[in-house]
């Protein structure tokens, strides 16, 4: 004869019961009379609280619906909408252990981008489980992302299959961009979000992106001085690379106070791109964040920027 809580019919298995007894009495009352929201809340206990630093990270939280283990994000996380609503840790390069902690994160995760480092250093002293993954502008970081939000927010069986589904759009993006033949058109990208307006070179996401859906950074490409990371632009440096088309983000054209403000930024006007409008702006975390929407990214900005420039 089976016990009464090996029954089919009873709502208690025999190692929940063996929980049970070691519980105290008032407890495993409450227990008993609901143990249906009493396992729902052991389980909500047990998911461990999670800062990110890093908007692609807080995206793939999202997706794995890890969204309330989110104790706080930094300014970067602003998609999707539900991420603004979370407690804001400044900005991801310039952290302060303080505000971090005060958070009572079991891991912080990132990108190595993250710092200072000796915030970083300081968390870890105060036992804070600290996972940055490398960012180097592949699909590779994309993976890695996946794989380090799933493993911190205790979801590796989501992040596996998220990751089986992004594979598969980033070899359709890819797809799609080798199917157009011909030369491939010059562009730039701006980043203008700040008074003095930068231009991306080598070894930068927007770099990275211009390649990836079908085109040369003309900052790269054809220089006798071809330069990393970003540098502030110049009338005579746009002369000389001769984009065909702009790149930039939405934010940047708001920041202008417009596309009109935009083009009259001195040089642009040198440009072919200026001659034919050619300007392609799509929100920032969407086009180099190397998140989730990376695929789509791609395309949106191989489509966009070939019609423009057409």
């Amino acid at each position: 004869m089976n016990a009464p809580f090996d029954t089919p019919g009873n709502a208690l298995s025999r190692r929940a019961a063996l929980r049970l007894f070691s519980l105290p009495a008032g407890l495993a009352a409450c227990v008993l009379s609901a143990p249906a929201v009493w396992s729902q809340t052991l389980a909500a206990a047990r998911l461990p609280r999670i800062v990110s630093v890093n908007g692609a990270m807080t995206e793939i939280a999202f997706a794995l619906g890890a969204g309330p283990q989110l104790a706080g994000t930094d300014t970067t996380s602003l998609f999707p909408e539900a991420a603004l609503r979370t407690p804001k840790v400044g900005y991801m390069r310039q952290l302060s252990a303080e505000g971090l902690l005060s958070l009572k994160p079991d891991t912080v995760i990132g990108t190595t981008e993250a710092g200072p480092g000796v915030v970083m250093d300081q968390l870890r002293s105060a036992g804070v489980n600290v996972a940055l993954v490398e960012a180097d502008h592949t699909w590779a970081e994309v993976q890695r992302k996946v794989a380090a939000v799933g493993q911190a927010t205790a979801r590796g069986a989501e992040a596996r299959a998220l990751q089986v589904r992004l594979d598969a759009e980033w070899a359709g993006a890819q797809a799609t961009v080798a199917r157009r033949v011909g030369r491939k058109p010059r562009a730039i990208f701006i980043l203008s979000h700040a008074a003095t307006p930068q231009v991306a070179g080598r070894h930068t996401a927007a770099d990275a992106m211009l390649n990836y859906a079908g085109f040369v950074n003309a900052f790269t490409e054809g220089q006798t001085s071809p330069f990393s990371g970003y540098r502030p632009m110049t009338a005579e440096a746009l002369a000389s690379a001769a984009p065909e088309v702009i790149v930039t983000t939405t934010q940047g054209i708001e920041a202008a106070g417009g596309v009109d403000k935009f083009w009259s930024r001195p040089g642009l006007a040198l440009t072919p791109a200026y001659r034919q409008r050619a300007l392609v702006a799509l929100d920032a975390l969407y086009l180099i964040g190397f998140g989730p929407r990376l695929p789509q990214a791609v395309i949106a900005l191989h489509q966009a920027a070939l019609k423009v420039a057409a």
